[in-house]
């Protein structure tokens, strides 16, 4: 394994574990038992690689075949499961890690694209998938709306860091530039969202809100 190849399965890992921490916390909320706490620190941890990998044809992907991703995945959730407390009074602290997790999965999931011959297009938008997929499926799994559509510039972020890679790419810069241009900029993007919740317009009314609004166009009973 060369060093470039040993330095996205580090960012790879280290992702791992921090969305695997955000998957074991959203199941201790939901008062899951510890099989389904580990259960979502594994798909929040590893379900977008997974993703990106099934979709670039490197199978069968890491996720199921390096056991270190389990490992990984099942010793955040044991932490969270047994010191729920510790980890839940670090929540602002767990926001920052999320924010430096999806830009490392962000980062390292459009240079392994980029590494399979995708186009740079294409490659951008599996670096944004890698970031927001276990997220998006850990949702999904706890029949919710999942964040990304609704937080703040999660997915915006993903794809801003993974296109700086690949325009990086295309300019012939080194991957470890690139690569920390793109976290950067996923990273700070995510943490002003944070900070000052920043979010992409929305309709002025949903639906719900316009019926609220205008009681007298629905519909009569029957």
């Amino acid at each position: 394994m060369n060093t470039l190849e040993t330095f996205v399965h580090v960012l790879d890992l280290i992702g791992t574990f921090v969305f695997a921490i955000s998957g074991a916390v959203a199941a201790v909320n939901r008062r899951l038992d510890i099989f389904g706490i580990l259960v979502l620190s594994f798909v929040a941890g590893n379900f977008g690689g997974i993703t990106r990998d099934l979709l670039i044809g490197a199978v069968p992907p890491a996720g199921l075949t390096d056991g270190r991703y389990l490992l990984v995945s099942v010793f955040a959730g044991l932490i969270t499961f047994f010191w729920y407390a510790g980890v839940d009074r670090l929540r602002s602290p767990v926001l920052l890690f999320d924010a430096a997790g999806l830009s490392l999965f962000a980062v390292a999931g459009a240079q392994k694209a980029i590494e399979f011959g995708l186009n740079p297009m294409m490659a951008a938008l599996l670096g944004m998938l890698t970031g927001i997929g276990g997220g998006m499926t850990r949702d999904v799994l706890l029949a919710e709306i999942p964040q990304v559509l609704r937080s703040d510039l999660y997915a915006v972020a993903a794809l801003a860091g993974a296109s700086i890679v690949v325009i990086g790419y295309v300019l012939g810069l080194s991957y470890g530039v690139s690569a920390l241009a793109g976290g950067g900029v996923c990273f700070g993007l995510r943490f002003m969202a944070i900070r000052y919740d920043w979010r992409l317009p929305v309709a002025h009314l949903s639906a719900r809100g316009r019926a609220e609004a205008n009681p007298s166009d629905e519909e009569p009973p029957r």
